[in-house]
């Protein structure tokens, strides 16, 4: 693992515990993918993942003691050192370390840390799509959280819906916003398609800023799909044609069922089949224009400073 600075074994990357993020949730983090191509490994969007959570820490009143262009650099160090060939999970994390109880934790030492491991798929069941629920839990966020920070003690929210799904035997659970509007999942934003347009919520619904779906807003673009991000009312999950979730983690991935009301036919739909197929078309480097995406770990195409992904 890369631990403040340096790549440390595994076991040696330990925290005290009293630790104040282990206490209070004062922590930031990210989740990175990384793909076998060929003989090579890509990290997806590296510089765009960094971005958020350096801007994740900036929305707490703490700045990390690393750069975009460090931390990019050490994530691609950390792989090689590993020697790794195959697809990867990275976990990026910034976490307030000794520094006491006192909750203005300004003044308290930062900890930075990247770990990667060998990843394939989120959810396995051997399952074409999800089947979930809309939680009874709201999604935490503005005027109680800044709700775009991918903050550590906001996934106790997450960790709530999800247990209470998979209790009731769903794969995944959807959050609705403060104000009863589509929110997202657990840890994913979600798409519906109706009538041939697809939609998404958008920020005002307290949604993450996700990078798999930025991603999937320029494919639907570049391949001239009809596409309108909105307030999406709850009624709608239960009546459109298609509806798919995006993640770092998740993908691109249909969903079947949502409160045991099946989605258009039951299987994934046409629209989210071809951007599933697109989207690991660009993950994996098989799409050319979306090479600026990717960071290649080894091989001919190797930079180690990784190039901007605007």
């Amino acid at each position: 693992m890369w631990f403040d600075g340096e790549i440390v074994p595994w076991e040696k990357a330990t925290i005290h515990v009293f630790t104040h993020a282990l206490h209070y949730g004062s922590g930031v983090f990210e989740g990175i993918r990384a793909y076998q191509a060929g003989d090579d490994v890509v990290v997806f969007r590296l510089r765009d993942h960094i971005k958020r959570m350096i801007e994740s820490a900036k929305m707490y009143s703490f700045n990390l003691p690393y750069s975009n262009q460090e931390m990019c650099d050490a994530t691609v160090a950390l792989i090689a050192k590993n020697d790794f060939h195959a697809s990867l999970y990275i976990r990026p994390i910034a976490f307030k370390g000794l520094g006491g109880i006192n909750l203005d934790a300004r003044a308290t030492p930062t900890s930075v840390s990247i770990m990667a491991f060998p990843y394939a798929k989120y959810f396995d069941g051997g399952k074409p799509g999800l089947d979930i629920c809309v939680s009874s839990w709201r999604r935490i966020g503005e005027p109680a959280v800044p709700g775009m920070a991918k903050a550590c003690g906001h996934y106790i929210n997450s960790v709530l819906a999800r247990t209470e799904s998979a209790e009731a035997g769903f794969d995944e659970a959807l959050f609705l916003d403060s104000h009863g509007n589509v929110c997202e999942g657990t840890g994913e934003n979600i798409f519906i398609v109706k009538d041939g347009m697809i939609a998404t919520p958008g920020f005002s619904s307290g949604i993450l800023n996700g990078i798999t779906r930025q991603t999937v807003m320029k494919l639907i673009r570049d391949l001239g799909m009809p596409f309108v991000v909105r307030r999406i009312a709850r009624a709608e999950l239960y009546s459109c044609d298609e509806a798919f979730f995006t993640g770092t983690a998740a993908e691109v991935m249909p969903i079947l069922s949502i409160d045991r009301k099946r989605v258009g036919s039951g299987k994934p739909g046409e629209v989210t089949s071809k951007l599933k197929a697109e989207y690991e078309r660009v993950v994996t480097g098989l799409n050319e224009k979306y090479r600026h995406y990717l960071t290649f770990v080894y091989g001919t195409r190797q930079y180690i400073r990784a190039t901007s992904n605007n």
